[in-house]
């Protein structure tokens, strides 16, 4: 029962605040609830290479300033490795609208103070990519974000950002996870006197908003199309509720685009009262902009999530119905558009490359041949991304032009090295007006590029996973199916099987193994090539505890393609045991 102690040794220590003490003891007699006593210290909360997310409360295995204190000790002392300039460099630190992102990263920024390390602290909300813009901005040695990204409103996280931008990398965070687990004292970080805090934290200037602005500015593609159009353009934003509200408005006033705001859900609510899940891929979040969009007669609805890190879009299909764009779809458009523009500007660069995670749509590499472009392949996770910006940089080797994952995030240009949901707004507004301009609706595009290229469908679906084990037990799931590789899924036969977490492809036919590409980062996911140029993935979810299976179908046309997508749902289930 050590977490009965470790949950008594808690609620007697007198350096425990106020709210956990009353909240600690309200739980005394739920040892085995959902969220009770063992689930709060049976376990700590784990930080891997995406930072840690949790559900907001006391204990070990919780979000609150005690597990955030540890986790900056841990920074601090990493940082403290790196030297004396890299102290006074120090680490940029942002949070979103969510409950306790404030408190947090004050609590982040206290901790660097007391370790005389510099930290800057944004005075208001700023999203994802304004963060990782301002570590390279400002020359830090790293950033800190406090956001929970698309989760449900109980949650809460901590992403640490390496010096160039993009989230740590995984070297660098095992050192820092190795300073957080010699901490054995939660409630004994050290606070900062009156003059560390004087001294070291500071307030991130209004200039590194200016510049970020001027420098997505720079990446607009249709000027003359925004101008003819940009005034009367008839499209929904909302926000909802997050940190995007600010940032996107205001460079859609710079270049020049007019849009319509869902005014509910400007306004911060810890509670993201007006959707289920604040997250923008679901049309039921969008449901609000999509009232407002038949009442104007727009066609085209968006929306951030709470760090505006992600995009989610909604169009008017040829019925005349809103329909819901899976993030692949968006990512399609924007590529197809990207380099479109480029070409007919003639500034596509002859060594231009775009970069995918491997669970993201087949589509991508038909868009990419097409226009004579390199595509390259990286893990789930935008770092990996950020990774190939930044060898490029000192390579020159490419020239990067887009990066997208399937859930919904987009990069063009270089200011940041992470999902950014603002250049992605400006685009998306920026595309409507192009095609606007053309005689043309996004959607009618998509159907042009599906007729030219052919029918692909992409879906994933997640299964939940609960307890303390949660994580543990996904990686079983993933593991047990290295040990017995499915050579068919329904009527669709498997041609290659990939397993990433050695980095090793197998040809089923003829059992010959080969590696996948050199130097691949190794993770824990299993990848089915199907004969007919489809695909299945299962991998256990980084963020939350979910068990992903990705689906990417090639077929003649969307009915035939959903024939085929449910069979091989059907058999993925079955073979899973679910």
């Amino acid at each position: 029962m050590k977490y009965l102690e470790l949950y008594n040794k808690w609620l007697s220590d007198k350096r425990l605040n106020a709210e956990a003490k009353a909240e600690l003891e309200s739980i005394k007699d739920d040892k085995n609830t959902e969220y009770g006593i063992e689930y709060r210290f049976g376990a700590e909360l784990e930080f891997g290479t995406a930072g840690m997310r949790g559900i907001i409360g006391y204990g070990t295995n919780m979000m609150n300033v005690y597990t955030v204190k540890r986790a900056t000790q841990g920074l601090a002392e990493f940082v403290k490795t790196l030297g004396a300039d890299a102290m006074k460099r120090g680490v940029v630190i942002s949070y979103d609208t969510r409950l306790k992102s404030e408190v947090f990263a004050a609590a982040a920024a206290e901790v660097l103070a007391a370790n005389d390390i510099t930290a800057y602290v944004f005075d208001e909300v700023h999203p994802v990519p304004m963060l990782s813009f301002a570590v390279r901005c400002l020359k830090t040695v790293a950033g800190i974000m406090i956001t929970a990204s698309h989760n449900p409103k109980q949650y809460n996280g901590y992403k640490v950002y390496g010096a160039d931008g993009a989230q740590m990398s995984p070297e660098d965070t095992d050192v820092v996870v190795d300073f957080i687990k010699k901490i054995d004292d939660y409630l004994g970080a050290p606070s900062p006197t009156a003059e560390q805090r004087k001294k070291f934290i500071k307030a991130v200037s209004s200039k590194v908003d200016k510049k970020y602005y001027k420098e997505l500015t720079k990446l607009t593609l249709s000027k003359k199309a925004v101008k003819e159009c940009g005034k009367d353009l008839k499209l929904v934003y909302t926000p909802v509720h997050g940190s995007g509200y600010i940032p996107v408005t205001t460079i859609l006033k710079k270049i020049g685009i007019n849009a319509t705001v869902v005014e509910e859900q400007t306004k911060r609510d810890t509670d993201f009262s007006t959707v289920e899940v604040p997250n923008p891929e679901f049309k039921e979040t969008l449901s609000l902009g999509i009232k407002y969009a038949e009442r104007i007669g727009a066609t085209v609805v968006f929306g951030t999530d709470p760090d505006s890190d992600r995009l989610g879009v909604a169009v008017k299909n040829k019925d005349g119905e809103f329909e819901a764009l899976s993030g692949n779809q968006v990512g399609i458009l924007l590529l197809d558009y990207i380099l479109t523009r480029l070409t007919e500007d003639g500034k596509l660069p002859a060594n231009a490359a775009v970069v995918k995670s491997f669970v993201t749509t087949g589509m991508a590499k038909a868009l990419c041949d097409k226009y004579k472009v390199t595509l390259f392949e990286v893990p789930v996770g935008f770092k990996f991304i950020g990774e190939k910006i930044k060898i490029w940089e000192k390579t020159h080797e490419y020239t990067y032009v887009f990066g997208f994952e399937e859930s919904c995030g987009y990069l063009r240009g270089t200011h940041a090295r992470d999902k950014d949901a603002v250049v992605a707004s400006m685009l998306t507004a920026e595309m409507v007006c192009y095609y606007t301009s053309i005689g043309k609706t996004v959607f009618q595009r998509l159907q042009e590029i599906y007729s030219e290229l052919g029918y692909v469908l992409d879906c994933n679906i997640s299964i939940p996973f609960k307890g303390l084990n949660a994580m543990k037990e996904m990686n079983a799931v993933v593991d047990g199916l290295k040990e017995t590789p499915a050579t068919s899924f329904g009527l669709y036969k498997v041609a290659t099987v990939r397993d990433y977490s050695k980095n090793v492809k197998t040809d089923v036919a003829t059992g010959t193994t080969s590696e996948i590409e050199k130097d691949f980062p190794k993770v824990n996911c299993v990848y089915y090539e199907l004969e007919n140029g489809s695909f299945v993935c299962v991998r256990p979810s980084g963020t939350e505890p979910k068990l992903k299976i990705y689906f990417s179908v090639k077929s003649r046309n969307k009915q035939e393609a959903e024939g085929q997508l449910e069979q091989l749902q059907s058999a993925a289930k079955a073979m899973l045991g679910k």
